[in-house]
């Protein structure tokens, strides 16, 4: 290992924790503002909406179909039989907001949000305790988007509830095999997931189809990283980083001409290299006796962190309020997320610049800027479409809801919710969950951004031991329910058929399912627990399950 790798330095807990002090008055501030200033933005975001699109819309959606896209959304799991009832049996004007704010503050909203940005960021390339320990711990203080990505590029290891962050970068940078070192792989994946550009194709070169791409931009990012090294001292993940003393040497592939740059980040100045006297590089120089590692008194890693978060780089909040949609709504205002460029414009580039402005001026609260998103008419708009209204809207005018696949998370937690509760020894929670992730989940590296049913998805649901059991009577759980109200002498089946449809999807069975439940009952009065079995099975196989509309 590289004799100058940093660990930790120590002004940076100070740094974060005035940061967590402000961010924690602001979510007091945000939480105490009345209804009227809560909504605002909302309606702001439905007047940008409305005036890009003045063709026909889907009418609002009903009560059943925006319960469970709101629990999907905002805690991962679709609401359960008394949860769903709850809901559509009250009459109060506000409940839709009482909803999402008991929603945002309960402990399921911390783990969707830890499970919905772990496939973001690490796109299924493997998971880590700590790492897991890092989202879990920041999503449920609430920490500011910034804070939290500062900590990602910038990992430090002298706090345990935040030395996780490292494994975004350590993953990325573990060999396999003889491969070289992905230093490339992690520039590209800093440049997309945090910036929306994709600059993968200008490492070489200038990029030959987007203007805004220069190869500088590119060797900018990946002099910093180029510095790095993954730290075997621990045996946690950790980076260090080497002394860096003049800018990274490059050239075009194609002229050939000799450039260079220090640490940059695209669209901003580059980062200058302070020069020091030899000796004087570092706070403390290395030990040869000891091993211990000199801390340089330059870091890139931390000027990046302070750059890329830096309220100067309007691309840093423009990504991730446009993520902030596309997770919500199902299509990003940039399309796809990671080509921000001129030649592909957002649908709606006023909304997205105000969504980055209140990004920033709301410190990077996204708790407080999701709350605005999920009460705004657009979120709430049907997904049917009557074709007498004429062709169904383009997906870019949110002129309807856009249908979203359920993450492998949310088809886990979904079908447990449904077809439950279940005792503690009903099933292997890990080996269950794990296998789900497999079914459902994209192979490592790719970003889950649209629905792809799958024939591996299909046999597991069909075959999978653990699923089938789920879906067999057992004390308590939605099997049992259903046959004890179908033996009921007066209106049983119909009970049992409601109960089913409100449990897995969230609505109440139309005229046609209660009839056609109520004649299989009559048909199978002896194989009833059967039924019931599959009758659950089919529905939280189905299409309308598998989807968030």
């Amino acid at each position: 290992m590289p004799s100058a790798l940093r660990p930790w330095s120590n002004n940076y807990r100070a740094r974060w924790c005035s940061a967590a002090v402000v961010g924690a008055c602001l979510s007091i501030f945000v939480s105490n503002l009345s209804a009227a200033e809560v909504e605002s933005l909302a309606k702001r975001i439905d007047r940008q909406i409305e005036a890009k699109y003045s063709g026909p819309r889907a009418p609002q959606a009903d009560d059943a179909e925006l319960v469970r896209r709101t629990y999907l959304d905002l805690i991962g799991r679709v609401p359960t039989v008394e949860e769903a009832r709850a809901y559509l049996s009250d009459k109060s004007a506000d409940k839709r907001v009482k909803l999402v704010d008991r929603l945002l503050t309960a402990p399921e909203h911390s783990r969707r949000m830890t499970e919905a940005f772990h496939a973001t960021l690490m796109e299924r390339r493997g998971e880590h305790e700590e790492w897991t320990a890092f989202l879990r711990e920041a999503f449920a203080k609430n920490m500011a988007w910034d804070e939290l990505v500062r900590h990602v590029i910038d990992p430090r290891d002298d706090d345990p509830a935040l030395r996780g962050a490292a494994f975004f970068a350590v993953n990325r940078l573990s060999k396999v095999g003889q491969q070289e070192t992905d230093y490339p792989g992690l520039t590209r994946d800093v440049g997309r997931l945090f910036l929306g550009k994709d600059l993968a194709c200008a490492q070489c070169h200038n990029h030959l189809f987007i203007d805004d791409y220069k190869q500088v931009d590119f060797q900018g990012l990946y002099t910093v990283f180029l510095n790095t090294a993954i730290r075997t001292d621990v045996k946690y993940p950790a980076l260090g980083e080497n002394l860096m003393t003049k800018p990274i040497e490059f050239m075009s592939v194609f002229d050939k001409k000799p450039l260079a740059t220090g640490p940059r980040v695209p669209g901003l100045r580059e980062i200058a290299i302070p020069t020091f006297a030899k000796g004087e590089e570092y706070v403390s120089p290395p030990d040869r006796k000891t091993k211990a590692m000199g801390v340089p008194k330059f870091s890139p890693l931390e000027k990046l962190a302070e750059e890329i978060t830096s309220p100067k780089n309007r691309a840093f909040r423009e990504n991730i309020a446009n993520r902030l949609w596309w997770l919500v709504m199902g299509r990003g205002l940039v399309d796809p997320l990671d080509q921000t460029h001129v030649a592909n414009p957002p649908s709606h580039p006023e909304l997205l610049k105000l969504l980055a402005d209140e990004m920033l001026a709301r410190k990077y609260d996204l708790r407080a800027v999701l709350r605005e998103l999920v009460l705004t008419e657009v979120y709430a708009r049907g997904s049917a479409w009557n074709a007498t209204r004429g062709g169904r809207p383009e997906p870019a005018t949110y002129g309807t809801a856009v249908a979203k696949p359920l993450s492998a998370e949310q088809m886990y937690h979904s079908y447990l919710a449904a077809s439950g509760p279940h005792g503690p020894k009903a099933h292997n929670a890990g080996a269950l969950r794990e296998r789900f992730t497999k079914a459902f989940a994209n192979p490592p590296k790719e970003p889950e951004i649209e629905f792809a049913p799958s024939v591996k998805a299909a046999l597991f649901l069909s075959n999978d031991d653990e699923v089938l059991r789920l879906t067999v009577r057992d004390s308590g759980n939605l099997v049992d329910r259903l046959v004890k109200l179908a033996e009921a002498k007066d209106g049983g089946a119909d009970a049992a058929a409601e109960e089913l449809y409100l449990a897995v999807l969230s609505r109440k069975p139309t005229a046609d399912e209660r009839r056609e439940v109520g004649e299989l009952v009559t048909k199978y009065a002896n194989e009833r627990a059967k039924l019931f079995g599959q009758l659950t099975w089919a529905l939280l196989s189905s299409t309308e399950f598998c989807l968030n509309h």
